[in-house]
């Protein structure tokens, strides 16, 4: 995907976390090995690296709280052969959101189509989406982009979107590295679902496609905190659709005061730690210091 540096001033040039402020939060999901989130845990239970040093955790709390949402929803043509499923996909996940979340939807073409601002009817965007086709290229780097700029407008703070594709593109006009630059920049996380069942008679360079497609969603939403889903059969798509729900709503905040976080702009990782077998951590990994 080429880079398009006439887009770069439309890029968010606001920090993820100010130099002014004392405190560093954290949003962090715990699942455990079967995908359910795990709840009820102390503080203890976490250690905070900032760039490979251990942080004194200054506040913490398990919190579900309304979310700003935002589904990307892929109608280009590599969705051919599982649209009916991602949309069932699409009406679980809201089905089980919490009714005082707002959302707004966007479709993936050949380029980013806004079918819906901010709103509480859910089952209008479901409705939406009945009678809707897979067909055309693919913009999903620039539709997400969208996404992030219509995130802008939420009225939570918690912030999140939601990709329903096949992580597959051919038609961005920003590259994938530009995208998770500013989604690194925009305070939200980013989740996916994605409906994987492959034919056998499909050809290696189409394989190859796919797994490139999967690949960048694990790094996007691994990069800003979310969870990546892979769904193999219809029969798993309630519990992914439910699970991808709970995880944005129930999380805990960690929060840590920085010792090193000049306003430098540079880059600070930031790893959760978890001393609970059989479960693991899904945090945003950094911040810039702006």
């Amino acid at each position: 995907m080429p880079a398009a540096g006439q887009f770069r001033e439309n890029m968010f040039d606001a920090p993820v976390f100010n130099a002014d402020a004392k405190i560093v939060l954290v949003p962090t999901t715990v699942l455990d090995r079967r995908g359910a989130i795990v709840s009820g845990l102390r503080a203890d239970a976490f250690t905070v690296m900032q760039d490979n040093l251990p942080q004194r955790i200054a506040s913490f709390g398990e919190q579900d709280v309304p979310a700003s949402l935002g589904v990307v929803f892929d109608t280009s043509g590599s969705m051919s052969g599982v649209l009916p499923e991602a949309k069932t996909v699409m009406r679980t996940f809201f089905e089980a959101s919490n009714p005082e979340d707002e959302a707004f939807l966007f479709t993936v073409a050949s380029k980013p189509n806004r079918d819906s601002g901010f709103t509480q009817d859910f089952d209008s965007l479901v409705n939406h989406m009945v009678f809707a086709g897979a067909q055309g290229s693919t913009a999903l780097v620039d539709t997400i982009y969208a996404a992030l700029l219509q995130s802008r407008t939420a009225h939570n703070p918690r912030k999140a979107i939601l990709v329903i594709s096949d992580g597959m593109d051919n038609h961005s006009r920003y590259s994938a590295r530009e995208l998770i630059s500013a989604a690194l920049e925009a305070d939200l996380q980013i989740y996916s679902i994605t409906v994987y069942t492959p034919p056998m008679t499909k050809k290696p360079i189409e394989l190859r496609e796919e797994r490139e497609g999967m690949a960048f969603l694990e790094e996007i939403t691994r990069r800003t905190g979310g969870v990546q889903l892979v769904v193999r059969n219809a029969h798993e798509i309630d519990q992914a659709a439910h699970d991808v729900a709970r995880a944005i709503r129930d999380q805990y905040l960690i929060g840590y005061v920085p010792e090193h976080a000049e306003a430098n702009g540079q880059w600070h990782t930031i790893k959760i730690k978890l001393n609970v077998a059989n479960a693991k951590a899904y945090a945003r990994s950094g911040f810039f210091a702006k």
